[in-house]
């Protein structure tokens, strides 16, 4: 069954990313397509999206957006192409609002008009289905910058014939991020104030937009099947488990996939060497490559712990500061890259000044070095406070690097806690987010490391034959979508929908596109 699938996101590989929200829309489109699906993504230009590196090509015309109390506003749209598909992507040109040079903040401080930024974003997606004249079956919303749009699809456009009878599906990707605002964004959604109760958008007397998506979306899902139990809780849900658990009959999880194609190490670009399961031979030639690069003593003897993380409390930033001093009285190396908060660049910056032998640090991204760390690594650390999905677990994996994870969300989920006696897992968990437990847990696995080095080739044989493919989130997805389509329209009227839609029908609502050219 073919179905009209509108993807709308505040980012998206390779043009813009905070996070891996991105990633997932990045990736996720195109294997929809690849499934059948007619797949249209939205998104915001921000200045970092380069018209002319994307060959993006403007659409005839100007999107009307009704502001509700601001008035009708107005953008370009551009519209490009998914790199490796014939997705088209649609980027709403507003400068004003996306004109600059960060997503979301300045100084580490959320943009005063965050709101109507992404108030916008969600009626312009909806308002673009009209332009293109595409009537969604389904709207995939993400995060609360886009969580207005199913509390739009209920309200403002519930009799809109293009959108009437779409369903939608809103993918929580971290409940600590909820786009609350002043209660006067009601104005500006103008889907009237009877909106602004309990039940609904308000929350702390502000408007929650993604406590209204949680509320109005037809369906409901995060990241991983762990994070979907643990938003329902208090420790996780952030003052929203129990709308979550109004909704659970129409929530699920759904773990994130890997591109393959990039997170290889027999084919890495960025790798002095490449290795396989077959032929280990590569890594240690990364691994003494990573030592040099970064001034740690050329050992091969040694066990080489690696991390490659956002700088902040959620990733347990805190509690390895708190562990490290231990931890660097065991015979290992600690690698950490990455960058967040202030206090947490002066503190392991001078760690690294004072352990040169012990432990390096770099502050900031750098794409090469994160691939070089987990291929050059012995084991990886993820010590999060909670983690919906998580992917550097699944990378380490891949290039036979050990993780080491605090079992929470999607990391819970994903590694398999190593039983010395059988030789199964792939990596090492533990429970309790503080020093000790995380102290404990490393100390095992260098134990393992320097008395069981069979058991550690048994670990690591398991974690490079393990995956997890887009294909199988899509298929999920789309199980999801028809869900959530039944839902809506109900059985019968889902079997009427589609037994309209003709082949003829679908290609004369393709035409009626003009931007849109297959790729070639």
């Amino acid at each position: 069954m073919r179905l009209n699938i509108l993807i709308t996101a505040s980012e998206a590989v390779p043009f813009a990313k905070e996070g891996g929200l991105a990633d997932v829309v990045g990736a996720l489109p195109k294997y929809l397509e690849a499934r059948g699906h007619d797949v249209r993504v939205v998104m915001p230009r921000y200045y970092k999206v380069d018209r002319e590196r994307y060959q993006l090509r403007q659409l005839p015309g100007v999107l009307v957006v009704p502001m509700g109390i601001i008035g009708n506003m107005y953008c370009g749209v551009y519209q490009g192409i998914m790199p490796g598909s014939n997705v088209p992507i649609y980027f709403l040109e507003h400068e004003d609002f996306y004109g600059r040079d960060s997503l979301y903040e300045r100084d580490n401080q959320g943009y005063l008009d965050n709101d109507n930024r992404f108030i916008f974003l969600s009626k312009a997606s909806l308002e673009l289905c009209k332009m293109l004249q595409f009537p969604p079956d389904l709207v995939h919303a993400h995060d609360w910058h886009t969580a207005a749009v199913p509390v739009l699809m209920n309200t403002w456009y519930r009799h809109d014939h293009h959108l009437a009878q779409a369903a939608s599906l809103l993918t929580i990707h971290n409940m600590q991020h909820q786009g609350s605002f002043y209660e006067g964004a009601m104005d500006v959604l103008g889907i009237g104030w009877h909106h602004f109760t309990f039940l609904e958008l308000e929350m702390d007397n502000q408007v929650n937009l993604l406590k209204g998506g949680i509320y109005h979306a037809t369906m409901l899902n995060t990241v991983s099947e762990g994070y979907a139990r643990e938003i329902q809780t208090a420790e996780y849900g952030w003052g929203l488990e129990g709308v979550v658990r109004q909704r659970s009959e129409t929530l699920s999880g759904i773990l994130n996939g890997v591109d393959y194609h990039e997170w290889n190490p027999e084919e890495d670009r960025f790798l002095p060497a490449n290795f396989s399961a077959r032929d280990m031979g590569g890594k240690g030639v990364c691994k003494r490559e990573l030592q040099r690069s970064l001034g740690l003593p050329e050992r091969e003897d040694v066990p080489l712990i690696g991390m490659v993380s956002r700088l902040v409390k959620q990733k347990g930033i805190d509690v390895l500061a708190q562990a490290l001093p231990r931890l660097l009285e065991l015979d290992i190396q600690l690698v950490l890259l990455g960058a967040g908060e202030p206090w947490a660049h002066f503190y392991f910056g001078g760690v690294a000044a004072d352990r040169p032998d012990r432990f390096a640090c770099r502050i900031g991204y750098d794409n090469s070095l994160a691939h070089r760390i987990e291929a050059g690594c012995d084991f990886f650390l993820m010590p999060s406070a909670f983690e919906p999905c998580g992917l550097n677990q699944m990378y380490s994996m891949r290039y036979g690097t050990l993780p080491i994870v605090r079992a929470t969300g999607g990391l819970d989920d994903s590694v398999q806690n190593f039983n010395a006696a059988e030789r199964t897992g792939d990596g090492f968990k533990f429970w309790n987010p503080d020093a000790g437990a995380l102290f404990d847990t490393v100390g095992w696995a260098v134990h393992t490391w320097y008395h069981d080095p069979e058991g550690i080739a048994a670990l690591r044989q398991n974690a490079m034959a393990k995956r997890f493919t887009w294909e199988n989130a899509a298929e999920k997805y789309e199980r999801l979508y028809l869900e959530g389509i039944k839902r809506k329209l109900g059985e019968e009227k889902l079997r009427q929908a589609m037994a309209e839609r003709t082949p003829a029908r679908e290609k004369a609502s393709r035409e009626k596109n003009e931007g849109y050219q297959p790729q070639a």
